[in-house]
């Protein structure tokens, strides 16, 4: 029988999902891992493993019904409650709304927003009735924030930041933690995957990963309802308390536009 606890981790094959795991790993938890990837997938599990932790794996798209059926016959097999799941995974699309591309944006949607309700749902109900488990919410201080040129990928990210603090008021009652964990701008694959390269964002200095899911980890376990990761991004989030809408709006585009998209409307 195994005495570590456990942690799911979804988005884990690259970037803050993979920081994400690798701090679970560090501190004790046994891991199951998830990716839509399968190659990258075992990829990162290899290093994981590497550096002594115990990983399984499960590769299944959390945007379908099917992918988030699959992680939770992943999880049911391991045999063990979820003592802490880092619901992770989801990708964004930059670009001017109108010329973007709707089966994509759909697809976003259904993996931030649908598939992590799909899967939070099932793992809170089981946390619930056993009152205990962590969860942890990547959500973004883009959700605070709308974001011309971004626009899809903020509306989702709102929804998690606000809908990780609602379930978290609610869940204390059967003494189940939820933290809502909100970058900003990270070093990842993340702006690439949506097309902003040529983007003052996508080119500009940005957070690792690996102190992102630091903090990410240290807010879950001290029962933090929020976390913002650095100073820039710390700063970022106080100007949307002060600052109008309009002038947020204004002030993201600045950041998301692409330098082809002001050259055209020249």
């Amino acid at each position: 029988m195994a005495n570590n606890q456990f942690a799911v981790i979804t988005g884990a094959s690259t970037g803050i999902g993979f920081e994400l795991a690798r701090q679970f790993a560090r501190n004790g938890f046994d891991i199951l891992i998830n990716s839509e990837d399968a190659g990258r997938l075992e990829a990162a599990a290899a290093t994981l493993k590497s550096e002594g932790a115990t990983v399984t794996t499960c590769a299944a798209d959390q945007s379908t019904h099917d992918g988030v059926h699959t992680l939770r016959a992943a999880i049911a097999a391991a045999g063990r409650p979820v003592d802490a799941l880092a619901a992770n995974a989801g990708f964004g699309l930059g670009g001017r709304f109108t010329e973007t591309d709707l089966d994509t944006e759909i697809e976003m949607i259904e993996l931030n927003v649908v598939g992590t309700v799909h899967l939070v749902k099932h793992v809170a109900k089981d946390m619930a009735a056993r009152r205990s488990g962590r969860i942890l919410i990547t959500g973004s201080i883009a959700g605070l924030m709308p974001g011309s040129f971004q626009s899809v990928y903020n509306g989702t990210k709102a929804f998690l930041d606000s809908w990780g603090e609602a379930i978290r008021e609610e869940l204390k009652e059967q003494d189940v933690v939820v933290t809502v964990l909100m970058p900003g701008a990270t070093e990842t694959e993340f702006f690439h995957r949506a097309g902003m390269d040529d983007t003052k964002v996508g080119e500009g200095k940005k957070m690792d990963a690996a102190p992102v899911a630091e903090a990410g980890f240290k807010a879950l376990m001290a029962d933090d309802d929020h976390v913002v990761a650095g100073f820039k991004n710390k700063f970022q989030a106080l100007m949307t308390n002060i600052l109008p809408d309009p002038a947020l709006a204004k002030m993201h585009r600045d950041m998301a536009q692409p330098e082809s998209d002001k050259q055209a409307a020249e």
